[in-house]
Order: structure tokens, then sequence, then C-alpha cells
């Protein structure tokens, strides 16, 4: 009914022979960020030779992604999602800069690399727990607000959206483990239209 995440960005940076390796850890929603966040870590870093990223989104464990980017091939982005995942971390991004030091490292050299400071870029940040929630769709007649209101604060649901016009229409995510309350709760106010969303992370 929980899942694992970081609400913070930290840095970390490890040497080996010459070479610098700098990890930058994010908070990922969804996959439309992190090209914004690639972009800018190359404009800061336009000297850089590699820049080596993992990312895990959602809770199907399917919506990953890992880049070498030049490196041997599972030298960087597999490490690097390891780290990501020993921790049993979702909704996380990882980049790793890495400046040349002129000696080569060999593959063993680039995964202990890699996965050491993705490692202790995830040590920065807390480990966070959020509740899953499921998404719904209210609608109903203003004098009912108040009374809707009670409930979703009660139960620590998320207004992910509120529209006002001549029906209140209000998107909400649900504890998964609060559900069935909340529904029931929601039924009892008869003029309140409730429909499933989806799952929100």
């Amino acid at each position: 009914m929980y899942y694992f995440s970081i609400d913070k960005t930290s840095v970390a940076e490890y040497k080996d022979r010459g070479s610098r390796f700098i990890a930058y850890s994010y908070p990922l929603k969804d996959a439309e960020d992190f090209k914004a966040i690639l972009q800018g870590l190359k404009k800061e870093h336009p000297k850089a030779v590699h820049h080596c990223f993992a990312y895990r989104i959602g809770l199907d464990g399917n919506n990953f992604r890992v880049n070498d980017d030049g490196e041997p091939s599972g030298s960087a982005g597999k490490p690097i999602l390891n780290a990501i995942d020993s921790k049993q971390l979702t909704n996380v991004l990882v980049v790793v800069v890495r400046y040349f030091g002129g000696t080569l490292l060999g593959v063993p050299g680039l995964i202990n690399a890699y996965k050491t400071v993705a490692v202790m870029g995830l040590q920065l940040v807390p480990t966070i727990q959020y509740p899953i929630e499921i998404n719904y769709h209210l609608e109903f007649n203003y004098t009912m607000m108040n009374e809707v209101m009670i409930i979703v604060k009660h139960y620590n649901c998320t207004v992910l959206k509120q529209d006002y016009q001549l029906f209140n229409i209000l998107e909400i995510g649900i504890p998964k483990m609060r559900l069935q309350e909340v529904l029931d709760k929601l039924k009892e106010l008869h003029t309140v239209d409730v429909k499933p969303v989806g799952i929100r992370l």
C-alpha cells in the first residue's frame, strides 16, 4: 500500500584514477521531466565525456530506462539502476556525469564507479514512504462542498484538481488502504457522483 521515493535532489562525487564521477539524484514523476533535467545537466557540464543515467517510475516494474551514453554496454546505466533498486525506490532519476581522467578503468572499474557514486548520492537524501493513491472524479452541488471536504481531509486524500462551475468538480487521490471507507462515506452523500480515474504515485 506504500512505495518509497525521495523528495529532494542530491549531488555526490567519486574519483577513480583521475576520472570524476558526479551523481545527481532527482525525484521524478514522469519521463517528460527527465528530458529537461538531462538537457540542463548537459549544459552545466559541456566538457564531460559521458552523461549516463537510469530511472524507474511507477509500481509495475516495467517503466524504467538505462543509458550508458557511450560507455561499454552495461557498465553505467545498469549499475545506476541497481543502486536505485537496492533501496527499493521508484519515481527516481540518477544521472552520473563523468569527466575522463586519462586512464581507462575497464568494465569492472566502470561498474564499480557508477554504482558507488549512485549509492552515495541516494544515501544523501532521506527515503520517504508515500501512500499509493487511487484517483477519483467527484461531481456534486456546491451545497455539498463542506461535507465532501470533511471526508477528504479526514482520510488524508490529495486534492488534484478543482473546478467550480454549475457543479463542483474535484479530482482526489484516495490512499489505497482507506479506499473502501472513503467510498462508503461518499456514497452516504447521495448527491455526490463518484467515478474512478486510476492509480497515482
